[in-house]
């Protein structure tokens, strides 16, 4: 009588291993790294431009909120401190956004590595891709300029010696045009990175769909717009004559 011949059964496969780094490693965690630096930043530029405003009340006022900003806290904790706290978080959420957005970035890139023979980009999307990437750009430089300008009065005309509102002043002088065309093209920058990036958090939440996507829309754009105008009015307020 014939053996009947025993085909082997295939070994199970093995379970792919995990992948260290976790949640952070996945698209959905760095979308959510963005969302959430966006956000801080979000409300740093608010915050920042109605500190910005405090200018056109006079330079008593404005100094006055210069020195609060050094002292809050006292004497609770020493002076400075929840000022210079701020600022480290400021900068790991600068640097965390950036990271993220890189990250993205490259993971789109290698998800896509052979273009297509017949690629077609609309010119829209090949707009805020510039933008985004030349406009970030812009804005790296103007901060450190911002920074040696106006915080640590370095490039200043009145030097570290003189007060906030005379650095504002001095700074945004007519002779120095140049800063305020500067100033004016970093904050255009700054409101097309807002507006596109309000309008992705719109998109991610699911939100902009329907009769609402017109209106978040145009809820993204007035409100990138509302804080340009509040950073741009004190540069154009010093060359025209009304804040001196």
């Amino acid at each position: 009588m014939a053996t009947k011949a025993v085909t082997p059964r295939p070994a199970p496969a093995r379970a792919a291993p995990a992948r260290r780094g976790g949640f952070l490693r996945t698209s959905n965690g760095k979308k959510a790294v963005m969302a959430v630096t966006g956000a801080v930043l979000v409300l740093f530029l608010v915050a920042h431009m109605l500190g910005n405003l405090k200018v056109f009340a006079g330079a008593e006022g404005f100094n006055s909120y210069a020195a609060w900003l050094r002292t809050v806290g006292e004497p609770a904790v020493p002076g400075r401190t929840l000022l210079t706290l701020a600022e480290i978080g400021l900068l790991a959420a600068v640097g965390l956004h950036m990271w993220a957005a890189v990250s993205l970035a490259r993971r789109a890139a290698r998800a896509r590595p052979v273009k297509y023979a017949a690629r077609r980009r609309s010119r829209a999307d090949g707009y805020v891709v510039r933008t985004m990437r030349y406009g970030g750009v812009i804005i790296a430089l103007f901060v450190v300029w911002h920074l040696l300008d106006l915080t640590f009065g370095t490039v200043n005309p009145g030097g570290a010696a003189a007060t906030p509102y005379e650095r504002v002043v001095q700074g945004f002088a007519p002779a120095r045009w140049w800063v305020t065309s500067f100033y004016l093209v970093a904050m255009a920058m700054v409101g097309l990175h807002l507006r596109h990036g309000l309008w992705s958090a719109f998109q991610t939440l699911g939100l902009a769909r329907g009769r609402r996507r017109r209106a978040l829309n145009v809820l993204a754009a007035a409100f990138s717009a509302v804080l340009v105008l509040g950073f741009v009015s004190v540069p154009l307020a010093v060359m025209i004559g009304v804040v001196k």
